[in-house]
This record gives structure tokens, sequence and C-alpha cells, in this order.
């Protein structure tokens, strides 16, 4: 369903062993708003609803809701160094427009909800 590389996956580990909560997965996921219509979701969480689906990358458990997941088929998150910082980036193939910060998508079927930037 998605793709996590190897340098985003270790970012996103050494970013959970930093928290002092246990248990904490990375969840993945979509809302209507941003710029283009729908915006990204990704953080921290340690409560799993019926609805979720887990895919686990060499020990890092994922959990994406159902309602997300026809957003974010082929979906690939990287993780990038650059000389202003670091950064996770997002690759979404079912996006036929992207805002200019790339937090924000609609698809050719859906636009979300537009907001003002």
């Amino acid at each position: 369903m998605i793709t996590i590389t190897e340098t985003a996956a270790d970012k996103i580990k050494e970013l959970l062993a930093a928290e002092e909560t246990p248990n904490l997965f990375l969840r993945v996921g979509v809302k209507s708003g941003g710029c283009s219509g729908f915006s990204y979701g990704m953080g921290f969480d340690d409560e799993r609803h019926d609805n979720d689906n887990e895919l686990v990358f060499d020990d890092l458990k994922v959990i994406v809701d159902e309602e997300s997941v026809k957003y974010l088929r082929g979906l690939i998150i990287d993780y990038k160094e650059s000389a202003m910082g670091g950064g996770f980036t997002i690759d979404n193939p079912n996006a036929s427009v992207t805002c200019g910060c790339g937090s924000s998508f609609r698809t050719v079927k859906e636009e979300g909800t537009p907001e003002k930037c």
C-alpha cells in the first residue's frame, strides 16, 4: 500500500526512541483541507481504532485508517537532508495537483475542501 524508505524508517525510529510513551506507532492519514483540498497527517499515536490497517516496515509499525487508504495507495515517504536541514518528503501517485509546500493535494476524482493559504 505505501512505502517508507530505509532512510525515513531510520529517522522515524530515532524520533520514536526519543519519546517517553511506550508502544507508540506512526499514524499516516489524510483529512479534508489544505491549499489543494486534502492534507497529509503523520504523527505518533498509541491508540488504535477498528478501521485501522497495520503495516510493518522493519519493526516500525505504521497505522493507516481505512478512509485514507484510497488516497495513499502507492505513496512513498522518504527523509532527505539538505543544507537547510532535513525533512520528510511524500510522493503520492494519486495526487493530480499538489500545493507548493507539498503538504496538500487533490486527486482527479476528488477535490476535498480547499482552504486559503
